[in-house]
C-alpha cells in the first residue's frame, strides 16, 4: 500500500478498526493507539522520533502498530493523519503550527521551561491550554452536544463520578448543576461509601463519568455497575478507546494537553460549562431566580 493510497484511508474507519482491533494489541501498542487518538496533530506533525519520545515508547513501536494496522510503515500512518489534518482545516493547522512553534521557543524541544521561572511555567501552561482549546473547537463542532444535554434534562437527578485528575472539574459540574436548580450529587466516596453512593441512584436518574487516561479504576467501576444496572450513563473522556465510552448512552471527547504528570484541565471545564449553561438556560427554576441567572 502506498502513501498516497493511505492517505486516503478515513480516519473514522481507522478508528473504528482499531476499536476492534484492540484486544488483540500489545500493551505497547494500545499505548500508541492511546496517545495518537489522543494527540491527532502530533501524528500530522512530527516526526516519529518525535512522538515516539512524547508517547513513551521505542519509535519501533510506533512502526510496529503502524503494520499492525494495515500501513506500510509509520510514513503511510502519517499521510492518514495529515489527510485529516488538512482537509478543509487548513487554517486550524497552520494555528496549531503556530502555537507548536511558540511552545518549542518558549520551553525548548525536549523540556519544560526552567521550572525555577514562574513565568516560564506559566507561558507554557498557557500554550499547552492554547493549543488543547484549538482542538476542543474542532472536536465539538461535530460533536452530539444536543443530545447530551437532552440527557441530562431528562435525568430526575445527575450523578457525578470524577476522581484524582478529573475530580475538580466533576466537582466544578457539581457546583454548576446546583446552582442551575438541577438536583446533583458528587460521588466522592466519603467514609469509603462509594458503592452505597451509587445505590441511591434512582431508575431515572443519570451517572455522569469524567475520566481520561490513565482511566481511574474507581470511576470506571462506578460506569460499569451503573450500566449493569440499568441506569443512563454519560461519559465525558478522551477517545473511542476509553473504557468509560462503550458503557454510555452519550458520549463527549476532549483532548487534555498533557505536560509531564500534569494535565490542562481548561478544555474539560470549557466543554462542562458549556453543558451546565447549555442546561440552565432550559431548566424555568433557573430562568426564574435571580441566583439561577448567574453564570455558574
Amino acid at each position: 500500500m502506498s502513501e498516497e493510497t493511505d492517505s486516503r484511508r478515513d480516519y473514522g474507519e481507522f478508528v473504528a478498526t482499531l476499536l476492534t482491533r484492540k484486544p488483540s494489541l500489545s500493551r505497547r501498542l494500545q499505548e500508541v493507539a492511546q496517545y495518537l487518538l489522543n494527540n491527532p496533530e502530533d501524528a500530522a506533525i512530527f516526526t516519529i522520533v518525535e512522538i515516539a519520545r512524547r508517547a513513551g515508547v521505542p519509535p519501533s513501536a510506533i512502526t510496529r502498530f503502524a503494520k499492525e494496522l494495515g500501513f506500510d510503515g509509520f510514513a503511510g500512518l502519517q499521510a492518514m493523519f495529515k489527510q485529516r489534518l488538512l482537509g478543509p482545516r487548513m487554517s486550524y493547522a497552520d494555528r496549531l503550527r503556530a502555537v507548536n512553534r511558540e511552545v518549542a521557543s518558549a520551553t525548548g524541544p525536549h523540556e519544560p521551561g526552567d521550572p525555577r521561572d514562574p513565568h516560564q511555567v506559566a507561558e507554557t501552561f498557557i500554550q499547552a491550554a492554547f493549543d488543547a482549546l484549538l482542538r476542543l473547537r474542532e472536536d465539538i463542532a461535530g460533536a452530539a452536544l444536543t443530545p447530551f444535554v437532552d440527557a441530562l434534562q431528562e435525568a430526575k437527578a445527575v450523578h457525578i463520578a470524577a476522581a484524582r485528575g478529573a475530580f475538580g472539574v466533576g466537582s466544578y459540574t457539581y457546583y454548576g448543576l446546583s446552582r442551575i436548580g438541577k438536583r446533583a450529587f458528587l460521588l466522592d466516596n466519603l467514609g469509603s461509601m462509594r458503592a452505597e453512593q451509587l445505590a441511591a441512584m434512582d431508575a431515572d436518574d443519570a451517572l455522569l463519568v469524567v475520566t481520561f487516561d490513565d482511566y481511574t479504576p474507581e470511576t470506571v467501576e462506578l460506569a460499569r455497575n451503573a450500566h449493569a444496572a440499568g441506569r443512563t450513563v454519560l461519559a465525558i473522556t478522551d477517545n473511542e478507546l476509553s473504557p468509560v465510552a462503550p458503557l454510555a448512552s452519550h458520549v463527549l471527547f476532549v483532548k487534555e494537553a498533557r505536560l509531564g504528570h500534569f494535565r490542562s484541565q481548561v478544555p474539560a471545564m470549557v466543554l462542562c460549562q458549556t453543558l451546565v449553561m447549555s442546561l440552565g438556560y432550559r431548566m424555568p427554576e433557573a430562568a426564574a431566580s435571580p441566583r439561577g441567572r448567574k453564570t455558574p
